[in-house]
């Protein structure tokens, strides 16, 4: 019997294996197509409409698993729940057909898959990345080496510098992956707290060199994006800790927000809050290694409410001009206007557009996702005014693994 190609579909599945169930996916579903118990996370089959907007959020990939299955026979949550791994690709009656999809959906699924998560590639001459070291099974035990706060007494946010080391465990990191952390105790259900990612401040010699330890930047939530109160579990876990105490860690994670290692590469960085870091640890390798005179430009572009929300102000102000060019936005400094990254971006536009346009610049926006449009269209005019034609840049930026975006 022969299977029309109308029948066979692709199937949108989570790889059970690599998955952390940080609940990234669920969470970022707009049409709530994830749903998970105590063992898995999987794709509704009647729900999910392939808008792929779970793809790129996802910090291990697990997200991008796909199987071309007969219609009548796609997998069913019941089946999904019970996996320890993903099915094998079953053998399909009419393998012309099994290849077949809507042109739409060929286009849309091509782009989903393109690298990890659908992200850009990773700079040409970034260095090897290890990935999922450490399930949530068999965490790494770090022990906090210190906790430092960050932002002013009178600072609105509570942001900390946090340093774990990890003693003999083998925990390499480079500049730009991510951690996660693993809270204790139980929600709400009475299952155990999903992993928190966040993103590594150090750099890949840790945060003391010749150390087995690494920073982290977090900022403490007391409420959500609305203003409403809300207890963040990992934040508050972490910005309590003393030194002495111990996190279980699992990961690390991310094989595309890498830095170029190659002499001569310029860094176009744009972040706000703790989206700085990243930044933070790329312009510490950096500055490590300016006896080298590998050259190649920094420039940053850093949003805050007020100087004293800003973290790592201090540091950063001690750094030699001629050794980053920096750009501050604040948005909340009593008789000034507003002013944000993006408004710095435009005003700095001939910069931009000339540095965007060298083929060893690479670029990387990290923040909150409010962000996204405006540091994007503000690039793009930027670009447009000295004669760049944006629209045709920003694939080949891409394609190049030179424009990288993580916003949460």
């Amino acid at each position: 019997m022969t299977t029309a190609a109308t029948d066979v579909v692709r199937q949108h599945l989570i790889d059970p294996e690599i998955c952390i169930r940080c609940n990234t996916c669920e969470e970022s579903c707009p049409i709530d197509a994830i749903t998970h118990d105590e063992r898995n996370y999987v794709v509704n089959p009647g729900k999910c409409d392939n808008c792929n907007v779970c793809i790129a959020p996802c910090p291990t990939g697990a997200i991008d698993s796909w199987r071309q299955v007969a219609k009548v026979e796609m997998y069913s949550i019941e089946e999904q729940l019970k996996w320890d791994s993903l099915p094998p690709q079953r053998e399909l009656a009419d393998a012309e057909g099994a290849s077949e999809l809507p042109p739409e959906v060929e286009r849309i699924v091509a782009a989903a898959s393109a690298g990890q998560g659908g992200a850009s590639p990773p700079p040409w001459s970034a260095a090897h990345p290890y990935v999922n070291l450490y399930p949530a099974a068999k965490p790494a035990v770090a022990t906090v080496s210190g906790n430092f706060r960050l932002t002013g007494d009178g600072a609105s946010s509570d942001i900390r510098h946090i340093v774990l080391d990890f003693g003999q465990a083998a925990f390499p990191v480079l500049e730009g992956q991510t951690i996660g952390i693993l809270p204790p105790g139980t929600d709400a259900q009475g299952r155990p707290h999903h992993p928190r990612l966040y993103s590594v401040a150090s750099p890949r010699e840790g945060e003391r060199p010749r150390y087995n330890n690494l920073a982290l930047t977090v900022k403490r939530v007391d409420e959500d994006h609305e203003g409403r109160p809300v207890k963040g579990v990992a934040s508050n876990f972490l910005c309590d800790l003393a030194k002495g105490d111990t996190v279980n860690v699992i990961g690390p994670y991310g094989t595309s927000f890498l830095m170029p290692n190659h002499p001569g590469a310029n860094l176009l960085m744009v972040c706000t809050g703790t989206g700085s870091a990243p930044m933070r640890a790329m312009t510490e390798r950096r500055r490590r290694r300016i006896p080298l005179k590998e050259g190649g430009s920094l420039m940053l572009f850093f949003g805050a409410r007020a100087p004293e929300e800003l973290p790592y102000f201090g540091p950063l102000m001690k750094l030699p001009k001629d050794f980053i060019d920096i750009n501050f936005a604040f948005s909340r400094v009593p008789g000034e206007p507003k002013c944000y990254v993006q408004d710095r971006i435009r005003e700095r536009a001939a910069d931009v557009a000339k540095l965007v346009a060298d083929p060893n610049t690479f670029v990387y926006i990290c923040g909150l996702k409010g962000m996204e449009e405006g540091v994007a269209q503000a690039l793009a005019d930027a670009c447009r005014e000295q004669g760049l034609d944006w629209d045709a840049m920003l694939p080949t930026l891409r394609a190049q693994g030179r424009y990288h975006l993580e916003t949460y």
